[in-house]
């Protein structure tokens, strides 16, 4: 049965009309801002063109926040996907009870940010935390005070708990996409006198290609925008050494325990987080471009 053109329309409009409103109306609301001097409050703001921009090129504490945002990104992605890949060899490898150990890698998903931050903060507590006990244990109890939480150290511990929280959700991901590849592929290739690395390497990864791609763009996308887990893990006045972009745009926005109030600055940072994600899945959707397979 052939659909109309006036139908598919009419269908589309109720999420076009939600897709304008939440996001394209602030996009451009944020675009207008970011050439003000605005606090957000009282006063009427000043047309300054590009002069928060132009501020932005000089402010060392967002160039920070930008190296840390990009750390996150590249080096948290290469673990994250690197575990998800051992994982899912693993686990796909015809272990017994691998839906138990589906669900415990992917539970810190469902558990509340502040939760997972208390826990980590717990751990990494020196002489009292869980990591000291374990150190205390075997008799190394100069490590197990080692300053995790030191303005030095604290943006690796929180890094080693973003990767722990976040690659069950890419192990599922690639476990997914790889419950629809046919299993005779396989059989096939263990006919052919092929090892487990090899079938992964040249079986599992074509295969998973798709899979892989929309994987990394997501995880781009939620690498630069990050903000509950560093936010609540640093405590209410983080060092600047740790913020991500993210929270370095809330800060300037709304501030710490005492308010800072420029939401013209901002938001010039908030259009500058735009465009960089943007461009980084633009590359990362022309190089990951490849054939489709079809099986």
């Amino acid at each position: 049965m052939k659909v109309s053109n006036r139908f598919i329309i009419l269908l589309l409009l109720p999420a076009s009309a939600l897709y304008v409103t939440f996001f394209l109306v602030p996009t451009v609301q944020a675009l207008i801002y970011s050439l003000y001097d605005w606090s957000g409050f009282g006063a009427a703001p000043q047309f300054i063109g590009l002069r928060n921009f132009q501020e932005l090129l000089g402010d060392r504490i967002f160039w920070t926040s930008m190296k840390n945002t990009i750390g996150i990104l590249v080096i948290g992605g290469i673990v994250v996907f690197g575990l998800a890949f051992i994982m899912t060899m693993m686990i796909s490898s015809g272990i017994r009870g691998k839906k138990f150990f589906r669900a415990v890698i992917f539970l810190p998903n469902i558990i509340a940010v502040i939760a997972l931050t208390t826990l980590w903060g717990y751990m990494y507590t020196p002489r009292t935390g869980l990591i000291a006990a374990v150190f205390n244990a075997i008799g190394l109890p100069d490590v197990g005070r080692f300053p995790w939480m030191g303005p030095d150290t604290i943006f690796f511990a929180m890094m080693i708990a973003i990767v722990w929280i976040e690659v069950g959700f890419y192990l599922v991901l690639l476990l997914a996409g790889m419950d629809k590849i046919p299993p005779d592929f396989y059989e096939s290739a263990k006919l052919d006198g092929a090892t487990d690395f090899q079938q992964f390497r040249f079986i599992t990864v074509p295969l998973l290609s798709d899979v892989i791609s929309i994987g990394m763009v997501l995880w781009s996308i939620h690498a630069m925008k990050i903000f509950e887990f560093p936010f609540s893990f640093t405590g209410l006045e983080p060092n600047p050494a740790s913020y991500t972009v993210a929270v370095y745009l809330y800060i300037l926005g709304f501030g710490q325990r005492q308010p800072i109030y420029r939401l013209g600055y901002a938001t010039a940072v908030g259009v500058m987080l735009l465009l960089v994600v943007i461009l980084i899945v633009l590359v990362l959707r022309r190089v990951t471009r490849r054939e489709v397979y079809q099986y």
